[in-house]
Parts: structure tokens; C-alpha cells; sequence
């Protein structure tokens, strides 16, 4: 399966392709999936993809949980090669359900902002009130995939200069934006785009 979306990405994936490759039936197929997202998300939930340990992070601190996401992304996209990771985030963007699919069963990528950690920060006095995700979802994900299909570094000293400077900042500027911000990446799909659960 993980080969297929590599080679085709989301849309090539079909019942008959994965029927075809298993050497199985479509029916043995449906009886076991009932749509391609659940196919899919079965397939990473047994493959690399899949995280043991907790899934929560609580560092104690903003600057922490964002390092400690940005590093949990990292790993999410080295359990698979550049292409599928790419692929699967465009998946996500395709499925409006299919990236909170894949969060619940791979546990957290790191490709989102959860409300916990930003809960979390604005008890603390780090961030306030009507902050919002946007920065975060919008530019971590994209800019460590860019770098790892690009074979860029992203050591801990990247990872420091890009949270502490252009992430931290950002998310304390969306809280002053009364009219919100739009859905970041890898948050919702774009307006319009729907996808077949063929």
C-alpha cells in the first residue's frame, strides 16, 4: 500500500490496485475496509509510520513543546520516503478527514498545533487569548519537508532559529488579528476540493 501511494499518491490508490498487488478480491477488500481512508490509515497504523509512547507534549514551556513537535514532524517524515510523506500531507489537504485520521492512528505527526500546548502556553502568560495555529501548521511542516526532499540540515540548531524566531513570534502576532487567519496546510483543505472515497 505504501509502495502504491508512493508510486501514485492518494488518488492511485483504488480497491482494485491494493486487490490486485494482495493478489485478493475487492470483496475481501471492502469486507475488512469500508473506504480508501480507512485503507490507508490501516496501512500506516501497521507500517513505520506508527509512534509508541505518549502521545502528549508538555515540556514546560512554549519554546519546548514547539521544539518537541517540530522533532516528533522530523521523525513522522523519516518513517517513509520524501515522496509518500509529501503525497500523504497532500492526501490530507485532499480529505478533510483523512489528516485527523491519520493523527489518531499514528498519534500526533507533529504536522499540527495541538489546542493542549497551546492551552498550555496561554496559562503560563507565553501566549493569550485568540491565538491561533495558523503559523505554526501553516509553516513548520512545509518548510521541514522542503528541507528534507532538498537534503537541508535540520539539526537542533535549525530547529532552535526557526522556532525562536519566526515561530514563537508568529503565534503571538494571530492573536491580535481580530478577523482570524485562514486554515493552515495542514489543518483543513482548501475551499472547493473534495475527493472521491473510491
Amino acid at each position: 500500500m505504501t509502495s502504491l501511494l508512493a508510486e501514485d499518491g492518494f488518488e492511485g490508490v483504488t480497491f482494485e490496485e491494493v486487490a490486485r498487488r494482495a493478489g485478493a478480491s475487492k470483496a475481501t477488500l471492502y469486507r475488512r475496509w469500508r473506504s480508501k481512508r480507512e485503507m490507508v490509515v490501516a496501512a500506516l497504523k501497521a507500517g513505520p509510520a506508527r509512534r509508541e509512547g505518549a502521545d502528549d507534549i508538555d515540556t514546560g514551556s512554549l519554546r519546548g513543546d514547539l521544539l518537541a513537535l517540530c522533532r516528533r514532524l522530523i521523525t513522522t517524515m523519516r518513517s517513509t520516503d520524501g515522496r509518500t510523506a509529501l503525497l500523504l500531507l497532500q492526501a490530507a489537504l485532499e480529505d478533510p478527514g483523512l489528516a485527523e485520521e491519520i493523527e489518531r492512528a499514528v498519534g500526533p505527526t507533529g504536522a499540527r498545533l495541538p489546542a493542549s500546548v497551546v492551552d498550555a502556553a496561554i496559562r503560563r502568560g507565553e501566549l493569550t487569548e485568540g491565538v491561533d495555529p495558523f503559523p505554526f501548521e501553516e509553516v513548520a511542516g512545509s518548510v521541514l519537508l522542503l528541507r528534507r526532499l532538498n537534503g537541508l540540515d535540520t539539526d537542533e540548531a535549525y530547529l532552535e532559529a526557526l522556532v525562536d524566531s519566526i515561530l514563537i513570534p508568529a503565534l503571538r502576532a494571530t492573536s491580535a488579528r481580530p478577523a482570524g487567519l485562514p486554515a493552515g496546510i495542514f489543518s483543513a483543505p482548501p475551499s472547493g476540493h473534495s475527493t472521491s472515497d473510491q
